[in-house]
This record gives structure tokens, C-alpha cells and sequence, in this order.
């Protein structure tokens, strides 16, 4: 094959992923089969920008009977004062606020949450991440995927409401690239969990030890589409994920937790990691550049302008500003790749995360 065909072969490869994102978006599942009882457990820990939006966006669902358990460490966590105001706002809510941590893993994450696990009737639990934001129909979403072989249903977060070319940049991660691969591979039926959210029966993971059996991997998403393959069921993405606020970022910050989460794609998923750099269209441009460097204009043309039509039908930013992120974004793909190989772990919150010793990262 000549460089030329095979830069074409990676655009269609890229135009290919974005129809299939945007098939699964246009999904229209039917409404749950059953309705039970829900547990809706949220981590907080800090307060960010946009947190009273997002945490009360869990009071007032669409949902018959649910239950919110707010998890915290630490009762001088600056998120506590604003979940008890809420819960004081929201008396009709069968809401509460847990605080301790329990060191059943080396996640911290996990840690937060073992109390409200242990603490809940539910066999329904619903795990969201303190940034996102909670449509009405959140808990009707998550219920209409789950069916007969499905053992988690989960979604990538969308980011919304970016400012400035930082944070745009950071919603270009999380859409454009990150959300089209996560749900073109969902429609493939090879859906893979996002700790940002994560519907589940507990009782699959109790019978593997519970919260604990999730902290054997730097993420509790790869270990959790790990044991759910490996217990013979399947991860189910809803049809369009659910809203995280960006705000405005700073480049250090972006580039952080882009790393971080390079390092985990690579320790849990090694194979789909080592072809990462031909997501971006540097690769092909340069295979273009050496045979056939006038077509270099039409294959960006056709490269963004598959992204920006994906990014439409999904209501995700699409505008100039994000064109602008999302050249940079892949600018920094290759180096991002080549970044994570400095090292396996990393720290999230002042905690230093490292794989398991007898988990290699190739």
C-alpha cells in the first residue's frame, strides 16, 4: 500500500468512527422494563466551579424511588457545607450525606464510596461523578439499556459549556476524540466503562468482593470492564452522554489530566493504546507531505469537517474557537503518546496512584 492509499485508509478509518458515534446517538431506546429501587451515589470531594448545579442536579429526577447518598472523606471537605445545604433545600428528598473513608483500595475514589455501598438497600446503584450534570431522565436512560446480558451500563461525559481555547480544548478531548472512539466501539458492541458514570446490579460485584474487586487497576472503569467481560456480560453506553461543565481550564491542567488518563488507557488496555497515535492526523499528513502534498488541504477539509458534522448531530461545540482546539489537541496526541511512557502511575488529589505489581503495562 502507498503512503498516500494508507493515509486515506486512516481517514476513512476517522469518518467511519464519527458515523458510527453518531448512529449511536440517534438510538431511541425503549423505556425500562422495570423501575426499582435506586441508589444514586456521588463522591465529592473539594468544590468546584459549578458543583452547586451539578449535585443538585440529583434532587428531582424522573424516577418513582431513588435514594442520593453523598460521599465524603472528610468532614472539612469544602464540598460538605453546600451537600448539606442542599439536602436542607430538598426535604421531600430521601437524600444524606456519609462521611469517613474506609482504605479498601489504593483509590481514593473508592475509599469515599465503600461507606454509602455498605450503607444502601439498593441492588440498583448508580455512581456519578460530582461534575456531572444530572438530566431529569438520567436514572430513565440508564434503566431503558439495561436488558439481558448487560451487566453496567455507563457514558462518557460530554463537555459542555467550555471558555476560552484552554477549555475548549479540554471539550475537544472529551468529544470529538475520546466520546466518538468510546461510542463508535459502543455500537460495535464493545462498549467500554466510564468512571464518570456507572449503573450496575451490585450484587455482581459483592459476589467478587464488593467495591474492593474495582481497585485491583489504576481506574475503577478499566477494572470494572474487565470483570464484567470477564464474568461473560457486557458494558452498555446510553445514546448520548451526559453533560460535564468545563468552564475555563489552564493549558498545565489540561495536559495533566490528559496524562493521567493516557497512563491508565495504557496500563488497562495496552493493544488499543499502541494504536493511539494514528488518531491523529498528523501521522497521515506526513505520509501525504512526502507523495502527494496538494491533497494535503482536502484531507483536513474532510478529516475536520467529519468531526464538526459529528460534533453537530450531538449537540456537542463546534464553532471556530473549537476547530482551533481541536488542531491543537491533535498536535498534542503524538506528544501526549510519547509523554506517557516516562512513567506508569501518577498522582490524582495528593494521592500517589501505581499499578499492581503483577499488572505490566505491556
Amino acid at each position: 500500500m502507498s503512503l498516500s492509499a494508507a493515509a486515506f485508509s486512516l481517514l476513512a478509518l476517522h469518518l467511519a468512527a464519527a458515523g458510527l458515534a453518531a448512529a449511536q446517538g440517534r438510538r431511541r431506546p425503549a423505556p425500562p422494563s422495570a423501575r426499582p429501587f435506586v441508589c444514586l451515589l456521588r463522591p465529592v470531594c473539594g468544590q468546584d466551579r459549578f458543583d452547586r448545579e451539578t449535585l443538585a442536579s440529583s434532587f428531582g429526577l424522573d424516577w418513582p424511588d431513588y435514594e442520593i447518598v453523598f460521599c465524603a472523606a472528610r468532614e472539612e471537605d469544602a464540598a460538605v457545607p453546600l451537600v448539606r445545604e442542599l439536602i436542607r433545600l430538598h426535604p421531600g428528598a430521601r437524600a444524606r450525606l456519609l462521611i469517613g473513608e474506609e482504605r479498601i483500595t489504593a483509590n481514593p475514589k473508592l475509599n469515599n464510596l465503600a461507606k454509602g455501598w455498605a450503607a444502601s438497600p439498593a441492588r440498583m446503584i448508580a455512581i456519578a461523578d460530582a461534575n456531572l450534570l444530572l438530566p431529569r431522565d438520567y436514572l430513565e436512560q440508564l434503566a431503558a439499556e439495561w436488558r439481558p446480558g448487560v451487566a453496567l451500563v455507563s457514558s462518557p461525559p460530554a463537555g459542555g459549556r467550555a471558555e476560552g481555547l484552554w477549555g475548549a480544548l479540554e471539550a475537544g478531548f472529551l468529544n470529538g476524540l475520546q466520546g466518538r472512539w468510546q461510542l463508535a466501539a459502543a455500537r460495535l458492541g464493545l462498549g467500554f466503562a466510564q468512571g464518570k458514570t456507572m449503573y450496575l446490579d451490585r450484587a455482581l460485584l459483592d459476589r467478587q468482593g464488593g467495591l474492593a474487586a474495582l481497585g485491583g487497576e489504576l481506574a475503577e472503569d478499566v477494572a470494572a470492564t474487565r470483570l464484567v467481560r470477564a464474568a461473560g456480560g457486557t458494558v452498555r453506553l446510553v445514546p448520548r452522554p451526559f453533560t460535564q461543565p468545563i468552564g475555563r481550564r489552564r493549558l498545565r491542567d489540561v495536559w495533566a489530566r490528559q496524562l493521567r488518563w493516557s497512563r491508565i488507557r495504557r496500563q488497562g488496555f495496552a493493544a488499543l493504546f499502541a494504536l493511539e497515535p494514528l488518531l491523529s492526523p498528523v501521522l497521515p499528513v506526513l505520509m501525504l507531505s512526502a507523495t502527494a502534498p496538494l491533497m494535503i488541504p482536502l484531507f483536513l477539509a474532510l478529516w475536520y469537517g467529519g468531526e464538526a458534522l459529528l460534533c453537530r448531530a450531538m449537540g456537542w461545540p463546534a464553532g471556530r474557537r473549537d476547530l482551533a482546539a481541536w488542531v491543537l489537541r491533535d498536535l498534542m496526541l503524538p506528544v501526549l503518546w510519547a509523554a506517557t511512557f516516562a512513567r506508569q502511575g501518577f498522582e490524582w488529589r495528593g494521592t500517589a496512584m501505581a499499578p499492581a505489581p503483577d499488572r505490566p503495562a505491556a
